[in-house]
């Protein structure tokens, strides 16, 4: 009798594939610069941040959104070194910045330029003197040196062109100047990474404008990974590469801004529609 022949292996029998493996966060990644995990912070019975996951792509305009009181600041924050979280991790090429103690993260601190909301600049130091500071204090470099790197971003940023520019004192300057003053600081210590707090606060259209262009030629120019902290919906969609929302503590969706713009979430829906944008119904491209 014909031995009967072997039934063919069920789906569920076939050998299982290896899980992939999880990325190890202590190694640089030529794709992600900043890797944050189960960030939380909490301010006496506040819980601020609530087990935080975000990831910032190197080279690129991140763009973090979100309502007052959701904890874009204190993220911020966190970034630098300025706060330290209740538990979680902040890997920077690698590095988790959480345990440093005060001078390695003082060393560390000078991969990131901030650009304040505001410029931030010493009302009695003039245009050369704001530029310069951070050289002058953390290096020996000689007036001509110090001189040469403030000039060139002088022209780089296209300051140059107003006349006496290098002597005059915030006071005496345009709204736009000022940013680009405080931007042109931020840039002098050659970092790899721009924070921005809330860079269009308070200017108009056109204005805010010029600000986006700024962003955007600086990403093109320097090279710079941008993290940008905005409410400002109609910025985000135009200059943003990936966009991140905070939400009660947590990224609720992050992607290319097309892609938060089709989210299905409410909040996010909500947030987009209050701002004045089209959102596109669910299932409908945008």
């Amino acid at each position: 009798m014909p031995a009967s022949p072997s039934p063919s292996p069920s789906p569920s029998s076939s050998p299982a594939r290896p899980p992939v493996p999880a990325a190890d966060l202590t190694k640089p990644d030529p794709r992600w610069q900043i890797r944050i995990r189960g960030l939380n912070k909490t301010f006496g019975p506040q819980h601020v941040l609530r087990g935080l996951d975000l990831d910032i792509e190197r080279g690129k305009i991140n763009i973090i959104i979100g309502g007052s009181g959701q904890g874009k600041s204190v993220l911020m924050k966190h970034l630098m070194g300025l706060l330290k979280p209740d538990s979680g991790n902040i890997y920077v090429d690698g590095l988790d910045i959480v345990p440093l103690a005060d001078v390695e993260m003082a060393k560390l601190r000078r991969k990131f330029g901030m650009v304040f909301q505001y410029a931030a600049l010493f009302d009695s130091q003039n245009v050369v003197e704001n530029i310069a500071f951070p050289l002058i204090e953390r290096y020996k470099l000689s007036r001509d040196e110090i001189m040469a790197r403030v000039r060139e971003l002088l022209k780089r940023l296209d300051l140059d062109h107003v006349d006496g520019i290098e002597q005059k004192f915030p006071a005496e300057l345009s709204g736009g100047q000022r940013k680009r003053v405080g931007l042109a600081r931020a840039l002098i210590d050659r970092p790899e990474i721009l924070l921005y707090d809330e860079p269009t606060t308070g200017l108009d259209p056109v204005a805010t404008k010029n600000v986006d262009e700024m962003i955007l030629r600086t990403s093109h120019d320097f090279g710079v990974t941008s993290v940008v902290i905005s409410h400002d919906m109609a910025s985000t969609f135009r200059i943003g590469d990936r966009v991140s929302m905070l939400y009660e503590g947590k990224i609720l969706v992050t992607g290319p801004a097309q892609d938060v713009l089709r989210a299905p979430d409410a909040p996010v829906r909500e947030f987009v529609e209050m701002a004045g944008l089209t959102v596109p119904p669910l299932g409908v491209s945008a």
